[in-house]
């Protein structure tokens, strides 16, 4: 569809013969009914005529249940009064409405209804009167079988056909009393048949309505629960992230003023560096965030970290006053791109706490061991030890760091070495059912 300058939704044209994408009919036809459901705009006259159609329709299915319920008795009374003999009227009348009127309350209360209707019908019978207004006892059959329980419609349905045989013992002609008795016996069970089956079919749809909402409740709580995991990885991505960035920044930003008036050119060095690590932060976290906007080019462009970029990362550290050694062995051509960010964050996250809490001189060594099942990473320094156990530190790093190695089945063992400094340890297994989900 395309919009005309005075803003109205115009069909799109077919497509020309030959055109390389026909134009179906079924497209046509809807993309019509579109344009006349959004503009109002169609040909008036069939419009009009179909409007009182419509408007009928609407005031019908509008009408209470007890108008629809008393159709039928109006009929059977009117049915009486035009087609009866003067003589024969009163009684007529009097049993008809007494059969017909009850019809009227039979959903509200289609035990009593029913009663109400056999009693008529015994006392019809009684007074040897044959009378149209006999199909309300099917009708009031109808009416339990669909309302009430199997019981119920046994005990209905029993009452009926004793009714049946009884009128066909009486008024069945000569040699006919078995065919009417057959035909009076199969509409008998034809009504009992059709209330079960509403009985059914509503059941049926209240426990597909049920299962629907239920359904529903539980999509919305996987959907809570899948924006609460959401939320929590961007927010692992974003400190990890700011947390490095910010800390190699501050790094340098002491070394540039330290050298500002003694080495001009390291000065110069480490300001171009803060400037390069700015916007490689907010590189990272453009593509980061990328994901959650549709047609997002960024994260093609810059795909995540992995395992090659562990040797920029060690130059980068190396640069911010923390000279870093980088040993990676087996190849990680096969990683998957996951798991290979969460090799990325761990050493970076590991290193920044290195940067952070260790004075000037300490070195570290990253050890990164690929297999086919799993990848070892192995992150140390020389420096001093951290307070003691007995105080908790603060921050979401390892936590955060632990909740990247749990993802993949592993564990992560942060703590002093035997020998002096500080040790992260982890393994990451690659056929994890955690490696699948993450």
């Amino acid at each position: 569809m395309t919009l005309n300058r005075q803003g109205r939704v115009m069909t799109e044209a077919a497509a020309e013969p030959g055109s390389a994408h026909p134009v179906r009919h079924r497209d046509r036809v809807r993309r019509t009914r579109t344009a006349v459901r959004l503009t109002g705009y169609a040909d008036p006259a069939p419009v009009r005529a179909a409007r009182p159609g419509r408007a009928a329709r609407r005031r019908g299915l509008r009408l209470p249940p007890v108008v629809w319920n008393s159709l039928l008795p109006a009929l059977l009374l009117l049915h009486i009064m035009t087609m009866r003999a003067p003589r024969e009227l009163p009684a007529a009348v009097a049993l008809t409405a007494a059969l017909a009127l009850p019809l009227v309350w039979r959903r509200r209360a289609p035990l009593t209804v029913f009663g109400a209707v056999a009693a008529a019908a015994f006392v019809q019978w009684l007074m040897d009167l044959q009378l149209p207004a006999d199909v309300a006892l099917l009708v009031a059959l109808h009416t339990v079988a669909a309302n009430s329980g199997r019981r119920g419609t046994l005990v209905a349905g029993a009452v009926v056909e004793g009714g049946a045989l009884l009128a066909c013992l009486r008024w069945a002609a000569e040699g006919a009393f078995p065919t009417l008795f057959v035909a009076v016996t199969a509409m008998v069970v034809a009504a009992a048949v059709l209330g079960v089956n509403v009985r059914t079919t509503r059941a049926y749809l209240a426990a597909v309505e049920e299962r629907a909402a239920r359904l529903e409740h539980q999509q919305d709580q996987q959907a809570r629960l899948a924006a609460a995991e959401e939320r929590t990885r961007i927010t692992r991505e974003m400190h990890d992230i700011v947390a490095h960035n910010l800390s190699v920044m501050v790094a340098l930003t002491d070394a540039a003023v330290h050298a500002q008036h003694r080495s001009p050119d390291k000065a110069t060095t480490a300001m171009l560096q803060i400037s390069e690590t700015g916007r490689q932060a907010l590189t990272d976290m453009r593509r980061s965030l990328g994901i959650l906007r549709t047609g997002e080019p960024d994260a093609e462009r810059h795909p995540p970290p992995g395992v090659a970029q562990l040797e920029t990362l060690a130059d980068q550290m190396c640069a911010a006053g923390l000279p870093t050694r980088l040993e990676v062995q087996g190849g990680h051509a096969h990683l998957p791109a996951t798991v290979q960010l969460t090799v990325y964050r761990l050493v970076q996250e590991a290193l920044t706490n290195t940067l952070k809490h260790t004075p000037t001189g300490t070195h570290a060594k990253v050890r990164v061991l690929c297999s086919a099942e799993a990848v070892a990473v192995d992150v140390t320094d020389n420096g001093p030890c951290p307070p003691p156990s007995g105080v908790t530190p603060s921050g979401h790093g390892i936590p955060g760091m632990r909740e990247r190695a749990a993802a993949y089945g592993g564990t992560l063992q942060a703590g002093p070495l035997p020998g002096g400094g500080w040790g992260v340890r982890t393994r990451l297994l690659l056929g994890s059912s955690g490696a699948a989900s993450a």
